[in-house]
């Protein structure tokens, strides 16, 4: 089912404690990382509390700092019950996308964690994959206290997997955008071409607007070839 009721001034637990009063102990959050950006894995998260946990500053990733989240990631996994993560790589992402990879994230962070969830609660407008009862929740990492948590561990996950991939391929200054395309990132396909973790179905309309605009093509780059 979605559920979209009135926005508050953050995430609180009342999604959890409607499902905590039924009986439902084991509540998963559920959300992702990486579902825009031009190269990289995507990776999604689980949570589950204890009823009635909370934690002071948890919020949607977006609007936290990097040194915030960093915080929030250790306290997470120190006061959760489990917590699971989810990635689908590149490549996966160019043979079933970006939806489908989201979907099979998210569904291999639930399979991670150490206790089966009861019920799911997911960001976004729709789920499909577990056969475990879920509710989608539009803004849910706005709005809801484990589906925020899960937010920060995609987020902290995933940018340490970019920084990672800065080192093994220099250039391309994935330790900054995290592989999303901003200027600088576009500037580097020109001159360098893709590397082994580009969406190369991402690509595509990028390649257009460059070539337009520039008069250039991205060219094979040492680490990988434009295909």
């Amino acid at each position: 089912m979605s559920s979209r009721p009135a926005r508050d001034s953050g995430p609180g637990l009342a999604y959890e404690n409607a499902l905590w009063e039924r009986g439902i102990s084991l509540v998963a959050g559920v959300d992702e990382a990486g579902r825009g950006p031009l190269a990289g894995p995507v990776v999604a998260a689980a949570v589950i509390f204890p009823p009635g946990v909370t934690i002071p500053g948890v919020d949607d990733s977006k609007k936290l700092t990097s040194s915030q989240r960093e915080a929030l990631f250790d306290e997470i996994h120190a006061r959760a019950l489990a917590a699971g993560v989810g990635v689908v790589e590149h490549d996966e992402i160019d043979s079933i996308n970006i939806l489908q990879a989201t979907y099979r994230a998210m569904c291999a962070a639930l399979a991670t964690l150490a206790v089966k969830p009861e019920h799911v609660l997911v960001d976004g407008n729709r789920f499909c994959g577990t056969g475990i009862p879920f509710t989608a929740i539009v803004d849910g990492d706005a709005q809801c206290h484990a589906i925020a948590a899960a937010s920060i561990i995609a987020k902290v996950t995933r940018d340490r997997i970019m920084c990672a991939y800065d080192r093994m391929f220099p250039g391309y200054g994935f330790a900054g955008h995290k592989g999303y395309g901003t200027a600088a990132h576009r500037e580097a396909l020109v001159r360098l071409g893709p590397c082994p973790i580009h969406r190369l179905t991402f690509l595509k309309n990028i390649a257009a607007r460059v070539g337009e605009a520039t008069g250039a093509v991205p060219r094979t780059s040492a680490g990988g070839a434009a295909r």
